[in-house]
């Protein structure tokens, strides 16, 4: 393996292990009987946000700066 290829799949690994809607779900415990609010700010709010929300029955909001992809 070349080590571009090595640098950007060492780079992309390090990337996804880092992905709240991998890592977070896994700690997030038993969602409760009614809804769950949210709420969140900084880079990593949105991603974050959306791993809550993809566990429990979710409601609130999350800021992050602007053009983030989440």
């Amino acid at each position: 393996m070349d080590p571009r290829t090595l640098l950007i799949e060492s780079f992309q690994a390090a990337v996804g292990a880092a992905d709240p809607l991998k890592i977070l779900p896994q700690h997030l415990p038993q969602p409760p009987a009614g809804k769950t609010l949210v709420v969140g700010a900084g880079k990593a709010a949105a991603s974050m946000a959306l791993a809550v929300e993809q566990h429990s029955r979710a409601i609130g909001t999350a800021r992050s700066r602007t053009g983030s992809k989440s």
